[in-house]
């Protein structure tokens, strides 16, 4: 018994023991989960403070991202499908004057802005790219901006949303209208500058006609050495005052860009000589050579603008005779071949007194002169440079100057070789087996034939006396000297078959003033003659026939004058009508035509040309009308058309009508042809070239 309490107490006491033993080991539990709620708490709080520093910087990013958009000034508009705004920046909501928060689901229509939203199947490929300029009206007024929207779709979803930016355009908008007003404005100037032109044109050359054609008129009659002095000087006068008008002119056209090339077929060669020829006289009275050259090779015919080659060269060429006063001025043509171009290539050459450096590309600006001082020797306003420039440029060519002081220029144009014509095959050795010795005081007239002799095959020698020339005899088979150098009593050829040139062909080559010469010439056994300057054709043609008879004059290389036809009954010349209000043109006109041989009837309008054309009956018709085209009553083109509807109504042949215009504008020239005119005459008249031009028109 006394072993029982013992036991239940021992068991008691394990069993305090044990639940003691379980409570610390709860109580262990307990804490350890204390502890792993604090370093969870810790954690957690840690992360919230590292996500709320993130929110933080990522709010403050996003500000810092608007507030650079917006910096920037432009629009930033977020729309989605159906086009309502999702977001849309402060810029865009100072623009409309909108609470930035109020413009969520509202529309750009709402807002007065028309952009539309992009329909889904402009963007089947999940985006679309647009641009647009758009208006958007502001209390300050309208005002435009760059619209670039991109429309995306996306792949997932398939929602679809439009992102804007635009950009504020307005100042390059006015600017833009300000641009079209002022070349509307500057359209209008020039077509007031091109009726200006012609106003002036026309009412400068009236008076400049009646003045040189006077002038010409009165030379032909009996007057004094003093009065044919004076008369030469009125002429002079006015072709320089006319040359300058016509620069003048045409450096206000092609100011104006109103200059336009016509090409057409055209012979190098003959523009070149032809405008030798016209120059000559120039050079001649200056005691001055002027020779021409031309490569075997140039085309026979290239397509180019012949009208405005020809003023480049009497630019070019009229500058180096006017600026050299010894020697001479030789115009040599070549042909440049590349693989890539073809041109064809004009060389000024003078002995004049050359160029500065710094002056050689001043010289082809607008009223510029190598001599600028007020004490120059030349006159001149400084202008045909800069037309030759402008002139080459626009036919696709280039020019420039070469020069050192003193010692003469070379002034190249070059342009293109287009539709090139070839020349005769085997023209470079025409002249093979032919020795010429040339005798000329002048280098460069000397030096041209040579060149042109050498170039086809020949061998040619220059002296500048009879003393040089001996040495030479040898193999030579023609003989050229220069007339100036000849006695009347042909010493000099004597001289010269003494010396070794006894079985020589002699050429003499003649002046125009040297004519009147021609019958001591031949007494003295020149075989022919070549005239001053030498044309290439000519000399080819001379040489290549042996033995001519004496004194034959070689073919000229112009064009056969119209043959002129009239009829039995109109054996005493053309009846011709001339309507001209202007008293003395009429009087110049009439008098030219009268001292022709023709019959003239003058009208002061162009109503008195239409009547007196129409009433005419068929023996009394007029061959040829003179047609002004500025007359009071009726203008020239209005009395045109009805002489041609008067003509179609009653089977009538057409008359031809020349116009008579100191408009040389080439669109006046179409537009007179394109009104029934059958030629065009230019004021001033030449008396020469008006009765050429009339007689040539009834021999058409």
């Amino acid at each position: 018994l006394t072993g029982a309490p013992i036991f239940i107490s021992l068991a008691l006491l394990a069993t305090g023991l044990a639940g003691l033993a379980m409570h610390f080991h709860a109580r262990r539990r307990v804490h350890r989960t204390v502890v792993l709620l604090d370093e969870t708490t810790a954690r957690s709080r840690a992360e919230i403070e590292t996500l709320a520093d993130r929110m933080w910087e990522m709010q403050e990013s996003e500000e810092r991202f608007r507030g650079l958009i917006d910096a920037l000034g432009d629009l930033v508009i977020h729309r989605d499908r159906d086009g309502h705004i999702v977001y849309a920046n402060k810029v865009f909501a100072d623009l409309v004057e909108a609470d930035q928060r109020d413009l969520a689901g509202k529309t750009l229509a709402e807002l007065g802005i028309e952009v539309g939203v992009v329909p889904d199947a402009a963007f089947s490929d999940h985006e679309c790219l647009s641009s647009t300029d758009v208006a958007i009206r502001t209390p300050g007024g309208p005002r435009w901006f760059s619209w670039i929207e991109l429309s995306v779709r996306d792949k997932d979803s398939g929602t679809a949303s439009h992102r804007a930016i635009a950009r504020d355009i307005t100042a390059r908008k006015r600017a833009e209208s300000s641009l079209i007003t002022a070349r509307e404005r500057a359209e209008y100037a020039s077509q007031a500058k091109s009726r200006f032109l012609a106003t002036v044109s026309h009412e400068i050359r009236t008076p400049m006609n009646g003045i040189m054609g006077m002038a010409r008129l009165l030379a032909d009659t009996s007057l004094s050495p003093e009065q044919q002095t004076y008369v030469g000087a009125i002429s002079t006068s006015a072709s320089a005052l006319l040359a300058l008008i016509e620069d003048l002119l045409d450096y206000s056209k092609i100011e104006a860009g109103r200059f336009d090339p016509e090409p057409q077929p055209m012979s190098v060669r003959e523009i070149a000589d032809n405008i030798i020829e016209l120059l000559a006289a120039r050079a001649f009275a200056k005691g001055i050579g002027l020779g021409c050259h031309v490569e075997p090779d140039v085309p026979q015919l290239i397509t180019a603008d012949p009208g405005r080659v020809r003023q480049v060269l009497l630019n070019l060429i009229g500058n180096a005779i006017k600026f050299t006063d010894g020697g001479g001025v030789l115009v040599s043509i070549a042909r440049a071949r590349t693989e890539t171009s073809d041109r064809v290539c004009f060389t000024i050459t003078d002995t004049g007194p050359g160029l500065r450096e710094e002056d050689m590309e001043r010289i082809f600006e607008e009223f510029e002169q190598a001599d600028g001082t007020s004490t120059r020797a030349h006159g001149g306003a400084g202008l045909g440079l800069a037309i030759s420039k402008r002139l080459v440029a626009a036919m696709g060519g280039t020019i420039s100057v070469s020069s050192r002081l003193g010692q003469g220029s070379d002034f190249v144009f070059e342009i293109p070789a287009t539709e090139a014509t070839e020349a005769p095959e085997g023209r470079q050795n025409v002249l093979a087996g032919r020795c010429a010795v040339i005798l000329s005081r002048n280098a460069v007239e000397a030096d041209a034939i040579a060149r042109t002799i050498r170039a086809n095959g020949g061998t040619a020698g220059i002296a500048t006396t009879v003393a040089q020339a001996v040495p030479l005899a040898e193999g030579c088979d023609v003989l050229l000297v220069d007339a100036a150098m000849e006695e009347s009593d042909g010493r000099v050829l004597k001289r010269l078959r003494q010396g070794g040139f006894s079985d020589c062909e002699a050429i003499t080559l003649i002046a125009p003033t040297d004519r009147g010469m021609l019958g001591e010439f031949r007494a003295s056994g020149y075989a022919t003659f070549l005239a001053r300057p030498v044309r290439g054709g000519t000399l080819l043609r001379v040489l290549l026939t042996s033995h001519t008879p004496a004194l034959a004059q070689p073919r000229p290389e112009k064009r056969r004058t119209p043959t002129l036809r009239v009829s039995s009954d109109r054996q005493s010349g053309l009846s011709v009508l001339i309507a001209e209000d202007n008293d003395i043109n009429a009087m110049l006109a009439r008098a030219t035509l009268l001292k022709a041989g023709h019959r003239v009837k003058v009208v002061g309008n162009g109503k008195a040309a239409v009547e007196a054309v129409t009433s005419a009956g068929h023996k009394h018709r007029f061959d040829v009308v003179l047609m002004d085209l500025h007359m009071p009553v009726m203008d020239g083109l209005d009395a045109i058309a009805a002489i041609r509807r008067h003509e179609e109504e009653t089977s009538a042949p057409p008359v031809p009508i020349m116009v008579l215009s100191a408009d040389s504008q080439e669109k006046t020239r179409h537009a007179v042809l394109a009104h029934g005119a059958s030629g065009f005459v230019t004021k001033p008249l030449d008396p020469d070239a008006l009765v050429h031009a009339v007689e040539g028109q009834v021999a058409a």
